[in-house]
């Protein structure tokens, strides 16, 4: 009963990760109105920081990794703070909006094969199937949106980013499922934040510089308040738990019900209503996730 208790809340927590991206992206898109993107990520990543710094403060156990352990927490960090941050922001920025959600579905396809790379997990049929299913329905949702879909030679430089950017969370995911074992979820989500949040802000500081910060409207200081806490602080400390717990495969694919989140956000703030492609691509995802998270537990590693 308490490994079944376990489990459910660190489900329940993937879904409000799933929600809280979701409802990030419109957050996003209200405070890029009046905050260039770099400026934005210097302000919301030491919030985030500062967040993990007061939760972990009174933490027991270690204050620090072992020595052992610090070079690949600082390159976690590194990766999946900075790197992948500017893959997403101007992989963002050279392709369309559909366009760079289908290249990040693919997440959960590179997690499972480089889970297999290192013997983390198996690859279990029922996992792959899932995975397949929840891209499947990536598409649904892409095609039945109107953001725009086109692979051709002007989105060509943000696909191959975007996908790069995919490959690079995989790539953060696995490499941080030993650590996460040893340390706990908290104490990485607050070490590789701590590791990755100086190189964000001195990246921002010169559109900091050029930014009159007293001309920003309140609903933006909120939603880079919720970017910093929300979406990044709780979020990869949920994503961590859930590796922890459920490993990389499994976790992974709850990244592809953050579009589910996000329709579900435009039809209740903005008054969307999702078109019958984008429903059919959501049930599609949330039965691909059903049949992978119920599929056989993963191999201890």
């Amino acid at each position: 009963m308490p490994d079944a208790k376990r489990d459910l809340s660190t489900d329940l927590g993937l879904v409000l990760l799933a929600v809280i991206w979701g409802v990030n992206f419109s957050v996003v898109k209200v405070v890029l109105a009046e905050l260039e993107p770099l400026a934005f990520n210097a302000l919301r990543f030491p919030l985030a920081a500062w967040v993990m710094w007061v939760l972990v403060r009174h933490l027991p156990g270690p204050r620090v990794p072992a020595r052992k352990d610090l070079g690949r927490i600082v390159a976690l960090g590194i990766l999946g703070n900075v790197v992948y941050q500017l893959c997403f922001i101007f992989g963002l920025d050279w392709t369309l909006a559909g366009n760079a959600s289908l290249m990040l579905s693919t997440t959960p396809i590179w997690t499972v094969i480089l889970s297999a790379a290192v013997g983390h997990e198996r690859v279990n049929t029922w996992v792959a199937v899932g995975v397949a299913g929840t891209f499947a329905g990536m598409i649904l949702v892409i095609l039945g949106g109107g953001d725009g879909f086109d692979l051709s030679s002007q989105t060509l430089r943000g696909d191959i980013i975007m996908v790069f950017a995919s490959i690079l969370w995989s790539i953060y995911t696995v490499g941080s499922r030993r650590p996460v074992g040893t340390y706990g979820a908290l104490r990485m989500t607050a070490w590789t934040l701590w590791a990755g949040t100086p190189f964000i802000f001195f990246m921002g500081v010169p559109d900091l510089l050029r930014t009159d910060l007293t001309m920003i409207s309140v609903g933006a200081w909120v939603g880079v308040a919720y970017a910093g806490i929300m979406s990044v602080g709780v979020a990869y400390l949920l994503w961590y738990r859930g590796v922890q717990r459920l490993g990389n495969n499994r976790t992974a694919i709850y990244s592809n019900l953050v579009p589910v989140a996000a329709l579900g956000t435009a039809w209740v703030w903005l008054g969307e209503l999702p078109r019958p492609l984008q429903l059919l691509g959501a049930a599609v995802i949330l039965v691909g996730l059903s049949v992978a998270r119920l599929a056989q537990p993963p191999d201890p590693s």
